[in-house]
Order: structure tokens, then C-alpha cells, then sequence
């Protein structure tokens, strides 16, 4: 084994989870679970492959991910999400991998799949992360979704052979379902960062997003997957810009409110 960590955040993830575990040991010895008490078997699932599991209280997305880092025996890290699943051609680039260089981060290759079908184009066709770091140098942001790496100055990047393939969504429900609830993430995240919601953003950015995903990407060479992801893509933009809109509006009728200024005597 190679002196790398799995860390992997959890919440009720015991339909797939045991696959993501399989692919991890052939790649280390240390796998760390941070669950977020999951109800189902994911603990279980985690404990009965040996992996090292923490039962740690929601912190937001990189906060928890940060968790497991601490945890971790190695300081090079491999951050997977446990509907991601690393592949044989992967797990054989990281075992050629010399590790000396704390300020090298490693770029991975995704293949996503919607249901069972690998989406080959739009924007799901061109993913790919950073995901192999060393943590003496590299840690998670603090937002609670669409979480970065910290990358310091002096970072070099190399791509990396072979995918994590990563099952992001069952059917049209479950993209919708997750559409909505990372839109309501981001906004909050955007109104703490200051940013406005405006008229392009609200009506021009998503028209651009389905417009590139579908056709500037080739979505539409992955039939009818594709032009429900570019539609997803389109709403989710949406979404973000409108309930921002509507936290601005919420923030500057609570600034309005004048204070209590009774006076007992």
C-alpha cells in the first residue's frame, strides 16, 4: 500500500458505499469516515471493512472533510465522496506515484453517470478535480457547498491517469431533488460573500448555461440524459439567483425594523 488516506464523508450512504470502500483498500490501508449519524447501515457497512469511522455533527461540506483530514494517518490525502468510486487504472497511477513533493496536488478525471448511463458530454463530460493533496499545505475551504482546496502559492498540478467514476444521481427526481437543495446552499453562501443576485444573473445566466451545457458541450449527444442534465443545469442557475433575490429582499426589511427603545423605570 502507498502511504495515501481515503477520507470519505457519510450520511445514510449504505446503498453504495461498500463499493466505494472495495475500490479505496486497493489503494491504502487508512480509510477515515466522518458520518454525520447516519440512520442506516453506512457505519456498519464502514466498520465491517476495517475502515476507522468518526460520527462527527454537521459542519458544512469542507468543514467535515477538514475532520477527517486531522484524522487521517498519511498527510497525502484522497478525498472521495462515497457515491465516488476510484478505478483500477487510477488506483495503479497512485501506486507508480513517488509522493515527495508536498507542493504537488494531483488532478483527477470524473466519469458521471446518470442512473447507469456515463454521460460522455455537456458538462458533466468535461469534469475533473483535484482531489490527491498533502494536507501540510492543502485544506478545505469552510463554505457549506460548493466546497474548494486552499491551493498556496507554489502549488504545482499533475494530471493523473485513470477516473473516479462518480454515480451522482439515480433519475430525473433525485437531480431535481439535489438541484434544489444545492441552490438553496449556494444562495446563503452568496449572501454571505456579498454577491447580487441582478437581472443577467437571474435571466441571462441560465439561459447561457443550458445553451453551453447542451449544445456548446455536445449534451445533446447524450440524448435524453443530456438535455434533462442541461435543463437541471438551467434551473439550478435559476434557483441560486432567486432565492438569493429573495435573502436580499428578507436582509433589507430586517434592517428597516426599528429597535425596541421602551425604557422601564
Amino acid at each position: 500500500m502507498i502511504p495515501v488516506s481515503v477520507v470519505i464523508i457519510t450520511k445514510n450512504e449504505a446503498e453504495i458505499l461498500g463499493e466505494c470502500i472495495a475500490a479505496a483498500k486497493l489503494i491504502t490501508d487508512d480509510i477515515v469516515i466522518i458520518d454525520n449519524y447516519s440512520t442506516d447501515a453506512t457505519v456498519n457497512i464502514a466498520a465491517a471493512e476495517g475502515c476507522r469511522v468518526y460520527q462527527r455533527v454537521w459542519d458544512g461540506y469542507g468543514n467535515n472533510k477538514n475532520k477527517g483530514i486531522e484524522l487521517a494517518k498519511y498527510d497525502w490525502i484522497l478525498s472521495l465522496d462515497a457515491d465516488e468510486i476510484a478505478d483500477l487504472e487510477l488506483a495503479l497511477a497512485l501506486h507508480s506515484l513517488k509522493l515527495d513533493d508536498p507542493a504537488m496536488v494531483y488532478d483527477i478525471k470524473f466519469n458521471s453517470y446518470f442512473g447507469k448511463k456515463l454521460i460522455r458530454y455537456g458538462s458533466w463530460g468535461r469534469d475533473h478535480h483535484i482531489r490527491l493533496f498533502n494536507r501540510t499545505r492543502v485544506k478545505w475551504s469552510q463554505a457549506n457547498v460548493h466546497e474548494t482546496l486552499l491551493l498556496p502559492d507554489q502549488t504545482n498540478m499533475q494530471r493523473l491517469d485513470g477516473a473516479i467514476h462518480h454515480y451522482s444521481v439515480k433519475d430525473r427526481k433525485e437531480c431535481n431533488s439535489k438541484a434544489l437543495y444545492y441552490a438553496r446552499l449556494s444562495a446563503e453562501k452568496y449572501l454571505t460573500a456579498g454577491k447580487k443576485a441582478g437581472m443577467i444573473n437571474l435571466y441571462i445566466s441560465p439561459i447561457f448555461s443550458f445553451v453551453k451545457s447542451y449544445l456548446v458541450f455536445g449534451g445533446f449527444l447524450d440524448g435524453k440524459e443530456g438535455l434533462i442534465i442541461a435543463k437541471i443545469t438551467y434551473k439550478n442557475k435559476w434557483l441560486k439567483y432567486h432565492y438569493l433575490s429573495r435573502l436580499e429582499k428578507s436582509s433589507r426589511k430586517k434592517q428597516f425594523i426599528k429597535p425596541n427603545l421602551a425604557v422601564e423605570y
